[in-house]
């Protein structure tokens, strides 16, 4: 029996293992699975509903690294899972994304010798300036499979020198998350239950602090996405981060709360994974800064304007929705008329973006272990 241990550090992390463990779990004679949360987040979101409604296992073991800068997250995630590895040993790690955690846990287990397989690898965005970027390039220079979303990160590993024998071509684990709590979400009926008409609406989240930090660009922002709210209605679940911004920026003017109205953004409190996922299906577009959102849009071939000067998805530009904008304005607007004469109308969805990502993930473990 083989030993594997599954590595999350924060809310989107579970739902990535989440159809993994579930895999490997179908084999309890072939595997001995593990789940430790490093702690590297601590999420008042994920509640034991959390864990209930998307069919999530709670971590066998909490690390409790807790916040902090950088260094001190990788260094207390390091010193502690090295603890754990000396005393499990087990025969495989996987890390998924690319938080602190990701690349913390990959230099431990290898330095141990311990083989590590690395879900999503191959992402870039091209900005050294992101921590996540560091995190990505680091794990996969080192990490023994690399588990690709898409074929453009095939290409990028390839680019970077990385042995082909590395690397396999799985499939986005999160649209098997998607997949999974697909009917469940749609039978919510969320966005009724906000007065929206299907396909009559916008959807945005916007939580970046290079977009609501900066008074101008957020301004700008507004701007457009007040241009927008004339012929759509939007609806923005808060973060909590934004929220704070709109207070010290007084722009509280150009939003409502609590009720749907028309001409303004329309802001509701965060919701839930199903009640997301229908507010996303059931839109016209999207407009977004989360990285999630990019894909998501895609699988559902929703329209997405995304706000960003750089993302890691560039497969959700390709051959997805997304146009990748930016902040200006114009820029936003433009994307905005592409929408409206149906730019979005010939996208397909990417190579193994069917909800088996999981299933080729376990076959090749189980084949190569």
């Amino acid at each position: 029996m083989k030993k594997i241990v599954l590595i999350a550090a924060a809310r989107p992390n579970f739902m990535k293992i989440a159809p993994i463990s579930r895999e490997l779990n179908k084999y309890p004679e072939k595997f001995q699975t593990i789940i430790v949360h490093t702690g590297q987040h601590y999420d008042k979101n994920m509640s034991d509903s959390f864990f209930e409604q998307l069919s999530i296992p709670k971590p066998d073991v909490n690390l409790e690294v807790g916040s902090g800068t950088h260094a001190e997250q990788t260094a207390g995630v390091m010193v502690k899972f090295e603890k754990f590895l000396l005393e499990e040993n087990p025969d495989l790690v996987i890390v998924v994304g690319d938080v602190n955690s990701t690349m913390a846990c990959t230099i431990t287990a290898k330095k141990l010798h311990v083989k590590v397989a690395h879900v999503e690898a191959g992402l870039r965005s091209f900005d050294r300036e992101m921590p996540e970027e560091i995190n990505r390039l680091l794990t996969d220079v080192i990490a023994d499979i690399l588990y690709t979303p898409s074929e453009d990160a095939d290409v990028q590993l390839l680019k970077e020198g990385v042995a082909e024998e590395k690397i396999v071509l799985v499939g986005n684990v999160m649209i098997d998350t998607l997949v999974f709590q697909k009917q469940k979400a749609l039978a919510t009926n969320y966005y009724e239950s906000l007065s929206l008409q299907e396909k009559k609406y916008a959807l945005l989240t916007l939580h970046r602090p290079s977009n609501v930090d900066n008074k101008d660009i957020f301004g700008g922002i507004i701007e457009a996405l007040l241009e927008i709210a004339k012929e759509n209605t939007i609806i923005c679940p808060i973060h909590p981060r934004t929220k704070k911004m709109i207070e010290t920026f007084e722009f509280g003017m150009y939003f409502n709360f609590g009720s749907v109205e028309n001409n303004k953004i329309n802001l509701i409190d965060p919701v839930g994974y199903n009640e997301m996922l229908n507010l996303t299906a059931n839109s016209r577009l999207v407009l977004t800064d989360s990285g999630g959102l990019q894909e998501e849009t895609t699988y559902h071939k929703v329209p997405c304007i995304t706000l960003r000067e750089n993302t890691e998805r560039p497969i959700t530009i390709t051959e997805g929705t997304s146009q990748l904008v930016g902040t200006s304005k114009k820029r936003i607007l433009e994307a905005y008329e592409n929408i409206k004469n149906g730019c979005s109308e010939n996208s397909k969805i990417p190579k193994f973006w069917d909800g088996k990502t999981a299933e080729r993930i376990v076959d090749h473990i189980e084949k190569n272990l």
